[in-house]
């Protein structure tokens, strides 16, 4: 009974198959991309680029349809201008950070929505602001596989620089080793939101990639075992989202960024490290973890991971 439960919809359907091929292959990709935003303290940058992907996605929608493959490129140009142009506002003039791209987050959004619907109907609006991800199909598939690939690969040879950015980004500027690592970070995140929207769409893309990489961090101190248990969430949540989708008839998409907030939500009440239940338990109601603190909370493990020059760069003492 419970065996037919739980596998008989995937066993039966082949859309469910799919959907589920497809998310369990973008949180193996995007989830570790989560953590080191989510380290670097980029959440709101990550939202605001989740939406950078949709006016492109909008113009390539108007000349050449519904293809996977136009949408793609026209999500990655969009996306790697859009953030290359913010970038030049902050080093250019006064504005700060969080307001520029503010202000991308809602011209992006806004613009896109308008040029949906200079030709669009009501579903191919609906489709790219919140996916589809039962209607994956076989182009789709590859995409999203071949993302996934080229993120694990470049992951493999900038992992180092990677910890050394999130613990200490003056010693990876002065090796040198920013101008490559920062770049090949940004366009494989900018990838991955592209890969995720064809699945998701631009307003939930960001939740399998981000929301369990959040999570991860109340459970563990070390930053291997956060990026694995990062991916653990989002495949249990992709799993679980569809399973309740089928059941309960609700959109596919939506529910399993929902049960990757649920998770998300109860990592921060009652995790293992730093949620609401442990540090009220360690140093009683009303303290608040600083940011000293926070930035800290992976750093022993940092040192480790990152070898003898992380070592050395990781180790110096905090003015």
């Amino acid at each position: 009974m419970t065996e037919s439960f739980l596998i008989a919809p995937f066993n039966d359907f082949a859309f469910l198959r799919r959907a589920l091929a497809a998310c369990i292959i973008l949180s193996v990709g995007g989830a570790p991309l989560g953590f080191f935003m989510n380290q670097r303290r980029m959440a709101l940058v990550s939202d605001a680029m989740s939406h950078a992907i949709l006016p492109g996605v909008a113009v390539a929608f108007l000349i050449a349809g519904m293809g996977v493959w136009s949408l793609t490129l026209g999500g990655l140009c969009a996306g790697i201008l859009i953030a290359l142009f913010a970038v030049y506002l902050i080093r250019h003039t006064k504005i700060k950070e969080d307001a520029v791209f503010t202000l991308f987050f809602l011209l992006s959004l806004t613009s896109g929505f308008v040029l949906l619907s200079l030709k669009g109907s009501n579903i191919d609006l609906m489709h790219m602001l919140f996916g589809d991800v039962l209607a994956i199909n076989r182009d789709a598939l590859i995409f999203i596989f071949s993302v996934t690939a080229l993120t694990l690969f470049s992951l493999a040879f900038i992992y180092r620089g990677l910890l050394l950015d999130c613990f200490d980004p003056d010693f990876l500027t002065a090796s040198g080793r920013g101008r490559i690592v920062r770049p090949a970070f940004f366009v494989l995140f900018v990838v991955n939101l592209v890969a995720a929207f064809q699945a998701l769409g631009t307003l939930m893309a960001l939740g399998l990639i981000l929301l369990p990489a959040i999570a991860a961090r109340f459970w563990t101190r070390h930053v291997t075992t956060a990026i694995l248990f990062s991916v653990a969430l989002a495949i249990l949540a992709s799993y679980s989202g569809l399973l309740l989708a089928f059941y309960a008839d609700t959109p596919a998409g939506a529910t399993v960024v929902l049960v990757c907030a649920v998770l998300c939500l109860l990592s921060v009440l009652a995790g293992r490290y730093g949620s609401l239940w442990a540090e009220t338990r360690r140093q009683g109601p009303g303290v608040i973890m600083t940011a000293r603190s926070e930035r800290n909370f992976f750093l022993p493990a940092a040192k480790a991971e990152a070898g003898d020059g992380g070592q050395t760069a990781l180790s110096r003492p905090e003015s």
